[in-house]
């Protein structure tokens, strides 16, 4: 009788431990470091991000790189590591420039997700975002199928400095090359600058005036581009505009006119499982190491529907 009493008592105190231990992996602190960008792609990510942050038994934090800066971003990190967070969630400023702190917070036993932009020089838990490259391919297909050998496109680069900017340029020139083997490539460098994007669409646009096309990494060089071309004096769709994003702006764009197509992402979802990943992580699950939230080509005849389905639609002003 004795033996079966202290069998019992060992029984319930595992089981008391393992539900303690289910507890304490079900109460997540999570730290969700964005870039410091402000334009309406990262508003519908930085929202998807916060959405997933509502979940029970999760503590959100939600931080930003003041300006955008590395420094300030190394910071951040920095600080969470000292604060002993279980998971960050981060859309690095800087690919290669933020791998020394998130090596320090994985070896810390942090869980260290990447968000829409990837991380080198470090082995991360995992990496949500759109496939650059995929998405990108297609919208270099587009542009090949809008021009003849021998045509001149415009292309204005992201931040050559970051996985997603050297991912998306790759993918479109490959894919335009693959079509259009001697094409002429007028590169306008930004880091995800507008303005930039604008002043140099404008300066392309006086060297190579018979321009067809002007592809674009994301929507902010879209709308530069616009900018640019209503300076010139053109016209909607006199020289075609492809954008990437599916942002509510680049959107607009196309509504009324001035975009033919765009690379879309699926913005919101890559916050929103971005975040879930790193929650999941923390709690022991097995994630995959790269998790594609996938793409969609918009185009004037499908524009609406996107804009219905992915949530984009109720942040445009063209109804």
């Amino acid at each position: 009788m004795m033996q079966k009493r202290t069998f019992a008592r060992l029984a319930m105190a595992v089981a008391v431990t393992s539900l303690c231990g289910l507890a304490q992996a079900a109460d997540v602190t999570v730290a969700y470091i964005t870039n410091g960008n402000t334009n309406e792609g990262w508003t519908l990510i930085n929202g998807g991000a916060k959405k997933a942050g509502t979940a029970a038994g999760v503590k959100f934090i939600e931080l930003a790189a003041e300006k955008g800066e590395l420094s300030k971003q190394l910071a951040i990190v920095e600080d969470m590591i000292t604060r002993k967070v279980n998971a960050i969630a981060i859309a690095p400023v800087d690919s290669a420039g933020i791998a020394p702190a998130i090596n320090k917070a994985l070896a810390a036993g942090i869980v260290v997700v990447a968000v829409d932009t990837g991380i080198s020089g470090a082995k991360i838990t995992s990496y949500v975002a759109t496939d650059n490259i995929k998405a990108a391919n297609v919208q270099g297909q587009w542009a090949a199928e809008q021009i003849k050998d021998g045509d001149t496109v415009i292309y204005v680069t992201g931040d050559q400095g970051q996985s997603t900017g050297q991912e998306r340029k790759k993918g479109f020139v490959d894919a335009l090359n693959a079509v259009r083997k001697n094409v002429k490539i007028v590169e306008v460098a930004t880091t995800w600058d507008q303005t930039m994007a604008q002043n140099g669409v404008e300066a392309a646009l006086r060297a190579n005036a018979g321009a067809k096309v002007i592809a674009c990494a994301w929507d902010g060089g879209a709308l530069g581009a616009k900018a640019a071309l209503m300076a010139a004096g053109k016209k909607p769709g006199e020289v075609k505009i492809a954008g990437f994003d599916g942002s509510p702006g680049g959107l607009d764009m196309m509504k009324q006119g001035w975009q033919q197509a765009n690379a879309a992402q699926m913005l919101a979802k890559i916050g929103q499982v971005g975040v879930e990943t790193a929650i999941a992580a923390a709690q022991g699950k097995k994630v995959e190491a790269r998790i594609d939230t996938g793409s969609f080509l918009v185009l004037p005849s499908n524009v609406d529907s996107f804009a219905k389905d992915s949530g984009v639609g109720q942040f445009m002003k063209a109804k």
